[in-house]
Order: structure tokens, then sequence, then C-alpha cells
């Protein structure tokens, strides 16, 4: 059974990357283009990680972060253009397992998913 990865953003062409880089990796991939459909595919889809842009319209990724936390313990990759410590640190509190600035090269963002995934005890088939 593949790895269920779940990616909430607001740039059509960042989910399109996103799923065509991931579904190469035998990862099934769904995704939502704002935190509210987010929320309902989370529910829904039960994915394994959940890798979710903070800038977004309506509602933001720190707010989608608080709901999904209400029902899910699901490993959650924030994804953002802000960058420095005071972010980071949010990220971190709000409880995101890990945090990736964008620009962000695909190896490495692969190679952070593998390591949330290892540390939730979740690995490939």
């Amino acid at each position: 059974m593949a790895i269920k990865i779940l990616v909430v953003d607001d740039s059509l062409e960042a989910t399109w990357l996103l799923k065509r880089a991931l579904t190469e990796e035998s990862y099934e991939v769904e995704v939502a283009n704002n935190g509210i459909d987010g929320l309902r595919l989370a529910f829904n889809f039960r994915p394994d990680l959940v890798l979710l842009d903070v800038m977004m319209p309506d509602m933001d990724g720190w707010t989608a972060l608080r709901r999904l936390r209400e029902f899910s313990e699901v490993p959650v990759v924030m994804l953002t253009a802000v960058g420095g410590e005071r972010s980071l640190v949010q990220g971190r509190d709000s409880g995101a397992d890990d945090y990736v600035t964008k620009p962000y090269g695909m190896e490495e963002l692969k190679a952070r998913i593998r390591a949330v995934l290892r540390r939730r005890g979740i690995s490939p088939s």
C-alpha cells in the first residue's frame, strides 16, 4: 500500500510539481488549493503526511494546522516563503513536524519527507 501525502498550497503550479515529483516516488498524492479543502481532504483521505503552505487566502496554514490537530496527529511539513527563526519556532510550536522555506530543492524536500515518515515509524512497503 502506497504512502499517502496531502499537498495543500494555493499555487496551482506548486501543487502540480509536487504531485508529479512525489507520484514518481510511488507516493499516493492528493492536492488541495486552500486550507478549507485541505482539511476536508485530510479528514476523508487520511494521509500519512501533509505538506502545508503557510500563506494562503481565506485560511492560512497556521489556522489549518490548528484545526487539523483537533482530529489528527498526522505528520505535517510546513512550506513557506517566510523564513527566519520566529517563523520556524511558530511552526514547531503549532505542531508542525518540519518547516521548509521556499524556494526549496525537490531532493531536499523528499529527504525531509522520508525523515519525518521514519520518525513516525512509517516506511514504504
